[in-house]
């Protein structure tokens, strides 16, 4: 996949090259059905193009769940921007995503978000149309079965995300030749059922292992599946058909069996990859010359053990041709294709989802160095939810709150600092005791240190990269996510003892003090053991508003950092609101929009 993306441009721009040499060509333009007019029908004539239009899919998920972009729209959708695990620091007041005095139908981050997805369900159209021109030659029937496959899931991926977070939306199936304006929504259910049907088509057709990695496997559809007739239960449920959300529950556990025990995939228990045999170290040390062997933070006392957690998140560990058997589907991020062509192909995760723990306590802590977590600017936060409440009292006995995975000590750097190669109180980080205005920027800026946004060894700096970004590939779907989505089908379906079963597979990896009890599961529980296990991967978004409900709304009053949440959001939902544009724009066909918004 990073060969695939690399190349991506340079055939791409060979593509438009012909096109543009052929419309100068003046034979050509004598042509009575020139084939210089760029269109679907002319512009593919190879297997290797409709491949292209594939790719160019890839992109665009790459794009969308990697923090390419990298402006509120991706805080939202990726972050989780104003859901109970993220909020905005105080200098970034004007991103808030959770103050419902100003946010209504006509905000940009719905529409953006929804534009997007069907950017892709055109892009997966095209490559369906092209696939089957008869101009184009395949290698072999199986060939142009994977190709059509993987078009229909980007499709299906496409619905499932518009249907958790829109509803029923409106359902393209061909390229559109010319302006439409009555378009028509379907039901919940019905955009559910879309996706459920287009992932079944192609199950047989997508292979079970690939030796590229980023490209599509069979696990990924059946995720999917899991996923989506979870969705319809609840859907069906909230419709009042509860005989049938069951069976939606049941097969949605029939999916999820398939895919964790039939022996492709298993969970990584024992240290593995490219520093299974590393701890990290960090220098306390506020700029490069500082950084001696006697400034280590294991010289000080204070070494942190690293454990098969941490190695999930190292560089050159995420794939399953690399040897990690969790790795269901990664996008492709790789630093030579980022200096050579596209310039997208990282992941800015430091800048942008970092804490800075500099300008809260100048006079001992300062730089931008690894042990700071890099070059952060805050422009989101995790909530205390995230930071502390999930790890209160017995759940703080886990691999995932370790010191490897949530470093919590940060030792002082500025050698004045009576805290000097010892650890900074983190009541000095949060300024306890001071005014509101005070304490609001230490706690919105200050926060422990995750293992998967930032690295002790950043990639490229010989060649002048400054650590804002991390160059290693990046989890979509991951199997620990299949197990919570099976076991939140066995809660849903009455089976406690089945769904705590589950859990307990994650908390049994982790090597966790506790374990769960049936009598703990709960809709809560399954939350939280999410943000244990998936905060930064899960679109939380989508967790939050498929729950159904007023799951979502409950959540963000109790979690949310700003007050604005608590005094603001007085009425209940758990769909966003169709885009007014879309709605504005649909002129021949009146389109309803979601309640309370």
């Amino acid at each position: 996949m990073k060969k695939i993306i690399k190349s991506s441009i340079y055939l791409l721009l060979s593509i438009m090259y012909l096109l543009t040499w052929t419309s100068c060509n003046d034979n050509a333009f004598l042509e009575e059905n020139p084939e210089t007019f760029y269109t679907v029908d002319n512009a593919f004539s190879t297997s290797e193009q409709v491949n292209q239009a594939l790719v160019s899919c890839y992109s665009q998920i790459r794009a969308m769940f990697c923090l390419v972009t990298a402006d509120n729209t991706d805080y939202v959708f990726c972050g989780g921007n104003g859901t109970d695990v993220a909020d905005v620091p105080s200098l970034r007041r004007d991103n808030r995503f959770n103050d419902y005095s100003v946010l209504n139908a006509s905000r940009t981050e719905f529409s953006n978000i929804y534009t997007k997805w069907y950017q892709l369900i055109s892009k997966a159209n095209m490559a369906l149309y092209a696939a089957e021109l008869p101009q184009i030659t395949w290698t072999s029937a199986t060939d142009k079965a994977y190709a059509i496959a993987q078009a229909r899931f980007f499709r299906a991926f496409s619905y499932r995300n518009l249907g958790e977070l829109y509803g029923g939306v409106p359902i393209v199936t061909e390229i559109s030749t010319s302006a439409r304006y009555d378009y028509e929504r379907t039901s919940r259910v019905e955009t559910y059922q879309y996706a459920i049907d287009e992932l079944e088509a192609i199950l047989n057709d997508l292979p079970e292992t690939v030796t590229q990695p980023g490209r599509l496997v069979k696990g990924a559809a059946q995720h999917n599946l899991v996923q989506l007739y979870i969705d319809k239960g609840v859907a069906l449920e909230e419709e009042g058909r509860s005989s049938e959300s069951k069976t939606a529950y049941d097969t949605a556990i029939s999916y999820a069996d398939r895919l964790i025990d039939g022996g492709t995939y298993s969970l990584m228990t024992e240290r593995f990859g490219t520093r299974k045999n590393e701890n990290p170290d960090y220098y306390y040390a506020d700029t490069e010359a500082g950084q001696t062997p006697d400034r280590l933070y294991s010289a000080a006392g204070y070494p942190i053990e690293a454990n098969v957690f941490w190695d999930l998140f190292q560089e050159g560990n995420q794939n399953y041709q690399e040897g990690n058997h969790e790795a269901i589907w990664c996008a492709q991020i790789d630093y030579e294709a980022y200096k050579a062509e596209d310039k997208q192909s990282f992941l800015q995760y430091p800048r942008h989802y970092g804490a800075d723990l500099r300008d809260p306590t100048p006079e001992h802590t300062a730089g931008i160095l690894e042990d700071l977590g890099g070059r952060t600017s805050v422009f989101l936060m995790p909530t205390f939810y995230v930071r502390d409440i999930i790890w209160e009292d017995k759940w703080g006995d886990d691999m995932r709150n370790s010191e490897a995975v949530t470093r919590r000590v940060i030792l002082g750097n500025v050698s004045g600092s009576p805290y000097f190669g010892k650890p900074v109180p983190w009541s000095l980080f949060y300024h306890d005791g001071g005014d509101k205005d005070y304490i609001d920027l230490g706690r919105t800026w200050a926060w422990p240190i995750s293992c998967k946004i930032t690295t002790d060894k950043f990639t490229g700096l010989a060649d002048g990269q400054n650590r804002s970004n991390l160059f290693r590939d990046e989890y979509l779907i991951r199997l620990p996510e299949s197990i919570l989505l099976r076991a939140e089908a066995k809660w849903r379906n009455g089976d406690n003892t089945g769904a705590a079963a589950d859990i307990n597979l994650l908390r049994a990896r982790a090597k966790c003090g506790y374990m769960v009890q049936p009598s703990d599961v709960s809709v809560d529980l399954i939350l939280d053991e999410r943000v244990r296990e998936l905060m930064y991967e899960e679109r939380r978004w989508n967790t939050l508003l498929r729950m159904g409900g007023t799951i979502a709304v409950e959540r963000i009053r109790k979690y949310a950092y700003w007050d604005e949440a608590r005094s603001t959001l007085t009425r209940d939902y758990n769909l966003w609101p169709i885009p007014q544009s879309v709605i504005d724009t649909n002129k021949d066909k009146p389109m309803t929009q979601n309640p309370g918004w």
